[in-house]
């Protein structure tokens, strides 16, 4: 395939600068949109550091980031999320490790695409450039040899030869289509060494992708590895073998001939489509087409190749028999899974209008795609806390392209994808009319390309606005029900010093019209302190107008959950945006809600508790029991409780740690709703440490008192 050529570079001119300068101290290559992936060294090198420095960067501030190519220009600040520190081997040129993940403060431009990582093998011809990104600078190489994590490289005795500058860059096919590895270094030999100067002179070694996904998977990185793309050993691009690539050309080529069978037209419309993608356009000059084949081809291994193709050919539809076979590719495209659904133009625009949104109200997203989507498993960062951030959109938009489309409407119309619902209930509660106008607007021109009934995007539009008119009922109070993960128990002693105990969730939300509602929380074992996140989170979510709704948070265990310091979980800082160096902006979860724990398992054996707790509810007897020497042991308490006491509502347990457990669950047996007692002390003789609680006052006050108890004792979490 010839005529689509890869821009030379496109997507990996990526340069670490040094602080405070413009100039280069290597080259990075663009893993996804949010990350680049650079050499160790290079960042030491950046931040003024010895190059083999082993200590994790921290406090030595953002890196900053350069991208070049197409005559466009963008900066971007980043931190270290995944280093591995190079190591000198003992008596070797070469050292291990050196490798380090950047995180992108915000997208890398648009116009930049991620590499497509592929094996390094030996005899390949592979091409490199310096940090500074100047097209000059290429530099070829050969792989002579490939041993263990290492591979090294011969250049020729003529041309540009790497060196100083080039470590951290991507090493690329001669076509650009795909990066077999890194640059590390060039070998400089001297008198000292087994190789010298006359023996090696343009010999350098790589990390080969084989080394850098071990590397990565060695070190914990399995969510990088996840975002990046990788070639078949045959070469016909990511995720696509040859055999599919032969198929589903195959396919595409009658409907393709029956839209562009006019040489002149088709290289019109691939003109377009190679400007679209940032190709280099061919000129116009001899009327040169590519072949069918060659269109089909590339369609299906450009992922936004077909969408883009379609955009500029909806408009030239000349009746019904064109409109079938657009639909027809359309149709063929959506089975094959590395076409998208949104052309490069559509993917910018909606992301744009999502980015505006999201930084205007961070919940809206995820509550319009429960919505829109309320049938479907959402991807991760929808589904996970509630929130979105401008950072998780471009994961968000192309997890949704792959979702399957809804019913189809009536007539045999294409029905409307689950990307465009989400857009269209978004677009029904945007913040502002500028933005809503531009959501409706790209909506109109996705439905018009993809041939959707305008009937079908006015119902989803309805819809949309209904959802958007309703004013939910507040949410007065969040259940959280905890289980333990694993072979962790959720007693005290699951809960490890440092809260290193992790549980499974879940969130439901009990609005003041009794209707209640589930949080989707994450699906494996969370820390305390994410817990407390979540229930923050999903609290701020679901207030709508009223701040100050969200009062309550109850927290359902098992009898061995009873002693978890729940309370004192840490809910995060809400103010992280704007002040995201200050960890003191934390509070306890039981010094921002009322938390009380809840104990079904009790009803369970307990066959009378449930009759027996309403009514002592029902009885109003003002009185709370108090535990003291006197009605100390289990034989004590449980005559008071079914005699002199059998209708009081309130018991505050003092006594020894052992003891004073037994007596709770005789409490929670007989059906006494309301428990208090001090999970730190010791004995009787720590009853003085509740004094500031007036535990024996009003029941229906007890909450607020415990909760300001809370926030004078332990409301600031720890940073």
């Amino acid at each position: 395939m010839t005529w689509f050529r890869s821009p030379a570079a496109a997507g990996t001119r990526v340069s670490l600068l040094y602080e405070g300068s413009s100039k280069a101290a290597g080259a990075a290559a663009l893993l996804s949109p949010n990350r680049v992936l650079t050499c160790a060294h290079v960042v030491n090198d950046a931040l003024g550091k010895d190059l083999y420095a082993a200590e994790r960067p921290g406090a030595a501030g953002p890196l900053t980031v350069a991208f070049r190519g197409s005559g466009a220009t963008g900066h971007r600040t980043a931190t270290v999320s995944v280093w591995v520190p190079p190591q000198r081997r003992p008596s070797a040129l070469e050292w291990e490790g050196d490798l380090a993940v950047l995180d992108l403060d915000e997208p890398a431009p648009s116009w930049l695409r991620p590499v497509v990582w592929r094996d390094m093998e030996e005899g390949q011809e592979l091409r490199a450039w310096h940090g500074g990104g100047e097209a000059i600078t290429f530099a070829d190489i050969v792989v002579r040899l490939k041993e263990g994590r290492y591979g090294y490289l011969d250049g020729r005795l003529s041309g540009a030869a790497i060196g100083p500058g080039y470590s951290g860059g991507p090493l690329w096919t001669r076509d650009a289509s795909s990066v077999a590895g890194l640059v590390v270094a060039h070998l400089m030999p001297d008198e000292t060494q087994p190789l010298r100067a006359q023996q090696a002179v343009r010999r350098s070694w790589a990390v080969p992708w084989q080394a850098v996904r071990e590397e990565l998977a060695r070190a914990g990185a399995a969510d990088v590895l996840d975002e990046c793309a990788v070639a078949t050993p045959t070469g016909a691009g990511p995720w696509c073998g040859a055999p599919d690539v032969a198929r589903a050309a195959a396919g595409l080529a009658p409907v393709l001939r029956a839209l562009l069978d006019d040489p002149g037209r088709r290289a019109d419309h691939a003109r377009t489509l190679a400007a679209g993608l940032g190709r280099p356009v061919p000129p116009p000059e001899g009327g040169a087409a590519p072949t069918v084949e060659e269109l089909a081809e590339f369609l299906v291994t450009e992922e936004r190749a077909l969408a883009t193709l379609t955009e500029s050919l909806a408009p030239a539809v000349r009746g019904p028999a064109d409109r079938e076979a657009l639909d027809s590719l359309l149709a063929l495209g959506r089975l094959e899974q590395n076409v998208r659904l949104l052309s490069v133009g559509e993917h910018r625009h909606l992301l744009d209008d999502l980015r505006r949104v999201t930084a205007a109200d961070a919940t809206l997203v995820p509550r319009a795609a429960r919505e829109a989507l309320r049938y479907m498993v959402l991807p991760g960062p929808l589904a996970a806390w509630g929130r979105l951030t401008e950072a998780d959109l471009d994961a968000v938009v192309l997890s949704l392209e792959g979702f399957p489309d809804g019913p189809a409407p009536d007539g045999g119309a294409p029905p409307v994808p689950a990307l465009l619902r989400l857009a269209a209930f978004v677009a029904s509660a945007a913040p502002d009319r500028e933005t809503r106008g531009s959501l409706h607007g790209w909506c109109d021109r996705v439905a018009q390309r993809l041939g959707i009934s305008p009937v079908a995007l006015a119902e989803r539009r309805a819809d949309a606005a209904g959802w958007a008119a309703h004013r939910s009922s507040p949410v007065s109070r969040i259940v959280l029900r905890l289980t333990a993960d694993g072979a962790c128990g959720t007693g005290a002693g699951a809960e490890q010093p440092g809260g290193a105990g992790r549980y499974r969730c879940r969130v439901g939300l009990v609005r003041q019209d009794g209707t209640t509602s589930t949080v989707a929380a994450p699906e494996g074992a969370c820390a305390p302190e994410e817990i407390g996140r979540l229930v923050r989170e999903a609290a701020e979510s679901g207030q709508g107008d009223d701040p100050f709704t969200v009062t309550r948070v109850d927290v359902v265990v098992g009898r061995d959950g009873l002693q978890l310091p729940v309370d004192s979980w840490d809910t995060g800082n809400a103010l992280g945006d704007l002040f995201p160096d200050l960890g003191g902006l934390r509070l306890a979860l039981g010094a921002k809600y009322q938390v009380a724990l809840r104990c079904p398992e009790m009803s369970r054996r307990s066959p009378r508790r449930d009759a027996e707790m309403r009514r002592r509810w029902a009885s109003g007897h003002p009185e709370v029991l108090v535990v003291d020497e006197t009605s100390a042991t289990l034989q004590q308490l449980y005559q008071r409780l079914e005699t002199s006491h059998k209708d009081v509502a309130g018991v505050v347990l003092h006594g020894p740690r052992e003891e004073r457990d037994r007596l709770l669950d005789l409490c929670l047996a007989l059906g006494v709703p309301v428990v208090l007692w001090d999970r730190e002390a010791d004995g009787h003789a720590d009853a003085a440490r509740l004094d500031a609680l007036a535990p024996a006052g009003p029941l229906h006050q007890l909450p607020e008192r415990v909760r300001e108890f809370r926030e004078g004792a332990a409301g600031i979490a720890d940073a």
